[in-house]
């Protein structure tokens, strides 16, 4: 089965033209379109909260709101201090990096008890170190 040859006729190609003022006015909409996208993804960047302030926040929060209970030191790594502690029969492991405090070199030898304190809301929400406050007790 052969189909007929198709043909376009002037009636059915249809020929756009634009004034200048429409040119003008789709060319200004598309500049800004793109100004507005690129406003938008610095004020997005900007508004990001870094890890370091995240942990800041995160630390203040527990200082305000946080309990306190014993922890028994677990492990040290470098400046990393495992722990853990027991919260309503519940036992928790946790671990803190206390170099990203901006405090000198803290002197790990001597610790013998930790001091924990955490959100009772999350108890796996804990610190036994922030900028303010140290749950190190040396011997």
């Amino acid at each position: 089965m052969r189909l007929p040859p198709f043909s376009l006729t002037d009636s059915m190609i249809a020929v756009t033209s634009f004034t200048a003022a429409e040119l003008a006015t789709a060319v200004l909409a598309v500049v800004l379109m793109v100004l507005l996208s690129i406003l938008g993804y610095r004020a997005w960047q900007r508004s990001r909260i870094t890890p370091a302030e995240r942990e800041r926040r995160r630390c203040a929060w527990i200082m305000a709101t946080g309990k306190m209970g014993d922890a028994a030191l677990v492990e040290i790594h470098e400046n990393i201090v495992y722990y853990s502690y027991g919260v309503r029969g519940v036992e928790y492991t946790a671990s803190q990096d206390l170099g990203l405090l901006g405090r000198a070199h803290v002197d790990l030898a001597d610790v013998h008890a930790l001091s924990v304190k955490y959100d009772p809301r999350n108890p796996a929400n804990s610190i036994i170190m922030s900028e303010d406050w140290s749950g190190l007790r040396a011997r």
